[in-house]
């Protein structure tokens, strides 16, 4: 028999009681819910919670049958073999102002060669020497052991060039641009872009993952929009605003579309909104204002007011690469933060040699380079608005021009047949393409460039082919 319990265990036992009780008034009821919630949950796990069933052992026959049905997905999307990239045009000999295409010559509309440098006799003696100075390659980044004189020369007269404190040099015309921005912007930061940037741009871009606004092509007023939206709400949190980056994104010369950007007026709203612009001259270096200095010649904009200028080797000067320019506090933070600078080998010396004696021939005076070009362009602008039934896209002053048919006409089928008969004639021009995954696609068009050594005659010509195309097109 046990002992009885007493007054005392049961006062005992009321006052315990009366202090759980007290406890779970003091207790925060979030706590109480949670607690339940982990009662009934272990409640449910115990009662009523099946057994997970075991797992069948299939048979070696079973296992056959599903392997034979399974099918891998592709690595890639189904591709058209009619596309033009897997059917390239193979050129013979010096790609200048006339090419040679399957043993044909013809006038050469197509590529970038502005200044007719490529074949150029100067240039071409000078990188002869540096091959036998230096050898093809580095095979080594800038940072590791890949840095040799001639790049330190090149970017010394490049910075001098644009009269900036410093410049450095890409191995690579696409990778310039699409690693600055990300070395500069980053997450959280925004950029204001212009939507008819070039792709490589718009990697750069997509790799800093930042806050993008894009505004219409060219559109002041729009860019002024989104900046004024952005200010206001700023305002709300100055704190925050305060780390925030901000960047504008733009072309001197726009290559999808041959048009200039409104510099003047970008300027004046950067002391407005306080952000930094962020300028490719790819197209306008070598080919706008009086010494081929670009946008900010043009314009008459003092380039110090540019917080960086980027562009390519690749176009008016005729080698390989890219470059940026701008103070060198701006400047030498991409030695440590640009991938394409970082990780990739240097630039080879035959390249930086070429492109040296290049600006010297840019830099001579009463070349009459540029003048020459801007006003041939001019002069082959009005023989294209001159052709009824084409659309011409770009400034008269722009040797690169974007040629569309009007209206329904307008198909990439239409403008394929005038570059075949166009090749036929002895005229080499193109279609500009695009990827699929452009931010913006451009309507459909030819683009034709401009070749400083191109005389009247054959410029003539080329309208000439031009409108006997048009006539069969549209027949």
């Amino acid at each position: 028999m046990g002992s009885p319990v007493n007054r005392d265990d049961i006062a005992r036992l009321a006052t315990d009681f009366y202090s759980l009780l007290e406890s779970f008034k003091q207790t925060p009821f979030y706590h109480l819910i949670f607690e339940i919630f982990l009662i009934l949950t272990v409640l449910w796990l115990v009662c009523f919670r099946k057994p997970r069933p075991i797992a069948k052992k299939l048979t070696e026959k079973e296992k056959q049958e599903l392997i034979d049905e399974w099918q891998p997905e592709p690595l890639v999307p189904p591709v058209d073999t009619n596309h033009p990239a897997l059917n390239v045009r193979v050129l013979d000999g010096i790609v200048g102002k006339t090419i040679e295409i399957d043993g044909r010559k013809s006038l050469n509309f197509a590529t970038f060669n502005f200044l007719n440098f490529v074949g150029n006799q100067r240039i071409a003696d000078k990188a002869i020497q540096a091959v036998q100075k230096y050898g093809v390659g580095s095979c080594g980044p800038r940072g590791f052991y890949g840095t040799i004189d001639i790049h330190l020369e090149l970017e010394e007269r490049l910075a001098r060039f644009f009269n900036f404190e410093e410049g450095i040099i890409y191995s690579y015309g696409f990778s310039t641009i699409a690693s600055i921005i990300p070395a500069y912007s980053k997450r959280n930061d925004i950029l204001f872009v212009d939507e008819g940037i070039h792709y490589a741009i718009q990697k750069g871009v997509e790799a800093s993952r930042s806050t993008v606004k894009w505004f219409r092509h060219n559109d002041i007023n729009d860019l002024e929009r989104l900046l004024a939206e952005q200010d206001k709400h700023d305002k709300k949190n100055p704190k925050k605003a305060s780390t925030i980056r901000r960047f504008l994104i733009i072309e001197g010369l726009y290559m999808n579309y041959g048009d200039i950007c409104p510099l003047p007026r970008m300027v004046e709203l950067k002391y407005k909104y306080k952000y930094r612009i962020f300028m490719d001259e790819s197209v306008s270096f070598g080919t706008i204002g009086q010494t081929g200095r670009g946008v900010t010649e043009y314009h008459n904009v003092d380039r110090q007011k540019i917080d960086l200028i980027s562009s390519t080797l690749e176009y008016s000067v005729g080698s390989i690469g890219g470059f940026a320019v701008g103070s060198s506090f701006v400047i030498d933070h991409q030695r440590l933060s640009a991938q394409g600078y970082c990780f990739s080998a240097s630039l080879p010396p035959l390249l930086a040699a070429a492109a040296i004696e290049a600006l010297n021939i840019m830099d001579e005076e009463n070349s009459g380079l540029f003048e020459t070009l801007m006003d041939k362009s001019k002069r082959l602008h009005k023989k294209l608005l001159d052709i009824k039934g084409y659309r011409v896209l770009g400034e008269d002053i722009s040797p690169l021009k974007h040629l569309s048919l009007a209206n329904s006409l307008n198909t990439i089928g239409r403008l394929e047949y005038i570059v075949e008969f166009a090749q036929t004639r002895g005229i080499t021009i193109t279609i500009a393409r695009y990827l699929n995954d452009e931010h913006h696609l451009p309507e459909p068009s030819i683009r034709l460039i401009l070749n400083v050594e191109m005389t009247d005659e054959e410029l003539e010509f080329l309208c000439t082919v031009l409108q006997e195309a048009l006539v069969k097109v549209t027949a």
